[in-house]
This record gives structure tokens, C-alpha cells and sequence, in this order.
């Protein structure tokens, strides 16, 4: 358990960290299962707790239980909650999952250790820009419309491909992994296994699909994060 709360204004709540130490010990032992049963290492898979609109007693608790990677989906959100953090939890890992506008590029490339969410030609340059003016330069993800859905964001993947090549030479960007949410009236696993081939061709390690109805066949499908929410923390309030 963690010595000091967070934010300190939190008075801590036992009963809360013991629900949340216990939830997330059964999130963490279900994907070392799901991990195990395909071959693969269980510490090859990260757990994303997703805190967005969480309050601050709920991601004291999972702090105090050991969780330190972190998915926010809007970028003013995550400042107000984590700004100032870094000195008293320096092992912190902050990953924008939400769609991310032009305006908010300083602020998200300053704060987040990684951005899910790269989906257009234009954020690919500023992205780049900003790495090049500052050094500064989080973990970059190809958010992918897998299932072309008209309102999600996200590269269509018949251009993944050229995207991702146009990435890398054009803006001189590491792309370390790709994104994607399936349609939630479709079963998961053909679009899990869509994503993986697109990695696959073009040499892409880490596949952030998944999430707490589905991470287990996402893991069976190569998936390197897991993003759970409502799983972790329950309902939001």
C-alpha cells in the first residue's frame, strides 16, 4: 500500500482500496491465464486502468493497490487530475486513449508518456514538430478504425499501411503500436485479428486492443495493453 494518498486532499477510503486491490488482483490474474493459455508471458501484457470521469477516491485506491499505468481520453481532464504528480509518483505512466485536437498537442505531448491516438496526416507533422522543438517525444500509437465506423476516428485499414510508412518517413515518427476499439454489436475477435495482421506486415510490436468485457480474447490475439474502465472501477459516478 501506497505511504502517502493521493491527492493528498483524498482522505483514504479502506474499504474502497480493498474492492479496488481485489478487483484488480482478479484483473491481473485473469490476463497471466488468458496470457498462459496462448504461450505467451503474462508480463508482456500491461493493464491500461482507464480513469476517465473516475473520481479521485476510486484512482487513490487503485494507486494505493499498485496501479500505475493510467488511460485518460481527454487531455484537459488529465491535467487538471495529474499535473504536479510526477515527483511523488515517479514511476507513473500516463496514456492519452482519447481522440486528441490540434490545439491540445503542447499540452498532451508534455504530460502523457504515450499518445493511442495518432489518426491523420496533419497530427503526424505536429506531433513531429513539437518532438523536434522540445525532445520530448511520448510513445506514438496508429489509432485504426477497425471496423470503419463512420463515427469513430481512426485511419481505415486499407490505409494503414501507407499511413504508417508515410509516418515513418515522411515525419521521421517511431510508431511503437497500434489502437483500436471494435464495434461493440460485433464480436471482437475478427477485428483483434485484423489489427494484428496489420502489426504483423509492418513490424509493429505492441497492439493496445481490449477492453473489460474483452481483453481475454484480445490477449489470445496478441494483445500487448489492455484498456479496462468500468471493470476496474466500476460504474462511473
Amino acid at each position: 500500500m501506497m505511504e502517502q494518498n493521493w491527492p493528498p486532499a483524498v482522505e483514504f477510503d479502506a474499504d474502497l482500496f480493498r474492492q479496488i486491490a481485489a478487483t484488480r488482483a482478479d484483473i491481473l490474474a485473469r490476463i497471466a491465464s488468458a496470457a498462459q493459455g496462448v504461450g505467451r508471458e503474462p508480463q508482456s501484457i500491461r493493464l491500461t486502468a482507464v480513469s476517465k470521469t473516475q473520481v479521485p477516491a476510486r484512482i487513490a485506491a487503485a494507486l494505493a493497490a499498485g496501479q500505475r499505468i493510467f488511460g485518460e481520453n481527454r487531455v484537459q481532464e488529465a491535467i487538471t487530475r495529474w499535473r504536479g504528480t510526477r515527483e511523488s509518483l515517479p514511476d507513473l505512466h500516463l496514456r492519452l486513449i482519447g481522440p486528441l485536437q490540434s490545439n491540445k498537442l503542447a499540452e498532451a505531448m508534455a504530460l502523457f508518456d504515450a499518445i493511442e491516438t495518432l489518426d491523420r496526416p496533419k497530427l503526424a507533422r505536429l506531433i513531429a514538430d513539437s518532438a523536434l522543438k522540445t525532445g520530448r517525444m511520448p510513445e506514438i500509437f496508429v489509432q485504426i478504425n477497425i471496423g470503419e465506423e463512420v463515427q469513430k476516428a481512426g485511419i481505415p485499414p486499407g490505409e494503414a499501411d501507407a499511413f504508417i510508412a508515410a509516418c515513418r518517413g515522411e515525419y521521421g515518427l517511431n510508431i511503437a503500436g497500434l489502437m483500436a476499439i471494435p464495434p461493440v454489436d460485433s464480436a471482437p475477435i475478427p477485428f483483434f485479428v485484423r489489427l494484428r495482421e496489420i502489426a504483423a506486415r509492418n513490424g509493429i510490436e505492441h497492439l493496445s486492443m481490449g477492453m473489460s468485457g474483452d481483453f481475454v480474447s484480445a490477449i489470445a490475439c496478441g494483445a500487448t495493453l489492455v484498456r479496462v474502465g468500468s471493470g476496474l472501477f466500476g460504474t462511473r459516478v
